[in-house]
């Protein structure tokens, strides 16, 4: 690494909220202040490291009635890749009635993370 990352952040591992900073040195080592436990350290490290989010939408369907499927990633995905994956879901156009946990996209925008249906389409 060649230059110190510092940050200001708001944990969202736990419904504690702490106000972090976190400084990444130039050596690589982590240092975080605001923590409330250990779960804060390590979410600052992602942070300034790799952030990562889950991504919410919703994809457009063939059928009258659902005109719009709800979607989710079945994991997360890096921050810099969202815009892509939302561009790659503006293309998909669902022509099967689905449920539940039916795969909508495998592999969106080269992440390794599936599109699910987060609702049933029902006739």
């Amino acid at each position: 690494m060649s230059h110190k990352i510092e940050k200001d952040l708001i944990c969202i591992i736990c419904p504690n909220g702490c106000r972090l900073h976190g400084i990444l040195t130039e050596g690589g080592e982590l240092e975080v202040t605001g923590n409330r436990c250990i779960r804060g350290k390590t979410f600052a490290g992602r942070e300034l490291t790799d952030p990562t989010r889950s991504l919410t939408t919703t994809v457009k369907t063939a059928f009258d009635d659902f005109p719009y499927l709800p979607v989710r990633t079945d994991g997360e995905i890096p921050k810099y890749a969202i815009a892509k994956v939302l561009e790659e879901l503006r293309s998909v156009l669902v022509t099967e009635r689905m449920t539940c946990g039916d795969v909508v996209l495998e592999n969106a925008a080269d992440t390794g993370v599936k599109i699910i249906a987060t609702a049933n389409l029902y006739a």
